[in-house]
């Protein structure tokens, strides 16, 4: 079938991205489904501070591919030996499934799946296909999602089905800016009633971490941004307290503010920087939680003796560290019972035609979360 999609072709191309166009709209062909593969009408797709790394190439991936790791659609149709979603149903789309059969799938933790995360890193699904193409030459997935495209193909283990209440477009935001930050909180961290914690950037990832630390009876939430105008929402959504990260000593007034420092401190940036501050903001015991994703050869540094003498500890959490089959459903019912309003984060809808101007917005700072509408 002829469908729109997204492409890319080169990364590195240098802002702003409406003037460089790293990702061109174009007809491609899709195959599929075949055995073990479902089709999914694309009505939602979340644009991610991940997919800035990808364009900007801080994570290298097989070109040319069709952009998108987040979604939500509704099934198709589904080939030969699938079982659970059908045609008709309501699906998120994440990145985070995995095969189920090796070691970190039976421990629960499937997206560290040995596997699927070598065929996504070659743009394959995680049965190693490839159903897009162009001129009769491969176009390769995302992450094995491919959302940025009117229709894609992908495995029923990637898909969550949910309920067709659920406004579509909010819930594209579950398969990576949800899972992901509330996951560091609940699976990551396990942050307990009466912990302190502070959350470096206050994007979409960032704010799930606020409210699920909400939700986790925290009892002091410190948001950190470059820009203060995100401090309004953020406070709305569970902050105690918003600081600027360049005024002032930013680690020693987290410090005094909390007695010592606060007891878990989520970087949502991956940058060096960031990662430097939230180890000093951090209490004796303390715990570091590495959430954002950096260039994939930056290196970084901590005072090793402190880390042993102060026993705090450094942990990544990658995709929120659960199982999505699991999480998303408890996220949505946060959802519906008002103590997850995801739906605030929802900065605007946008067409094909303004995808790489939001981009852009997305570098900024503009925005919190911008949904694609691949079908209108």
């Amino acid at each position: 079938m002829k469908i729109t999609a997204a492409v890319l072709y080169e990364q590195g191309l240098p802002a702003p991205y409406a003037e460089s166009g790293p990702f061109r709209i174009e007809e491609v062909d899709l195959d599929g489904p075949g055995p073990g593969e479902v089709l999914v009408e694309v009505r939602a797709a979340g644009l991610c501070h991940s997919d800035l790394g990808q364009v900007a190439g801080l994570r290298k991936r097989t070109l040319p591919v069709v952009g998108g790791h987040e979604g939500a659609g509704v099934v198709l149709e589904v080939g030969q030996g699938v079982k659970g979603p059908k045609p008709g149903d309501h699906v998120v789309m994440t990145a985070s499934a995995g095969c189920g059969q090796c070691r970190p799938c039976i421990a629960g933790r499937p997206a560290l799946c040995d596997s699927i995360g070598i065929a996504r890193s070659r743009g394959l699904l995680p049965n190693g296909a490839v159903r897009l193409s162009r001129n009769g030459k491969p176009v390769y997935h995302y992450s094995g999602i491919s959302s940025f495209a009117q229709c894609a193909v992908t495995m029923p283990e990637a898909l969550i089905v949910i309920d067709p209440a659920i406004p579509l477009d909010v819930a594209a935001l579950y398969g990576c800016a949800v899972v992901t930050g509330a996951g560091s909180v609940f699976n990551s961290a396990r942050v307990r009633p009466g912990n302190s914690v502070a959350v470096i950037g206050l994007g979409g990832v960032g704010l799930n971490v606020v409210m699920a630390a909400r939700i986790s009876g925290a009892s002091r939430i410190i948001g950190i941004d470059l820009l203060e105008s995100k401090f309004p929402l953020a406070r709305e959504l569970g902050c105690t307290d918003t600081l600027r990260a360049t005024d002032g000593d930013l680690a020693a007034d987290v410090r005094e503010m909390t007695g010592g420092g606060v007891d878990f401190a989520f970087d949502v940036t991956g940058n060096r920087i960031a990662m430097t501050d939230a180890f000093d903001m951090t209490r004796k015991g303390g715990e570091i939680v590495c959430v954002g994703l950096g260039d994939a050869r930056d290196r970084y540094e901590y005072p090793h003796a402190q880390l042993v003498a102060q026993e705090k500890v450094l942990r990544g959490s990658f995709v929120g560290g659960g199982e999505p089959r699991r999480d998303i459903p408890q996220y949505l019912d946060y959802l519906r019972d008002g103590r997850m309003p995801v739906d605030r984060l929802m900065t605007g809808h946008m067409g094909f035609g303004d995808l790489n101007a939001a981009l852009d917005a997305l570098h900024r700072g503009d925005v919190v979360r911008q949904v694609l509408l691949p079908n209108g």
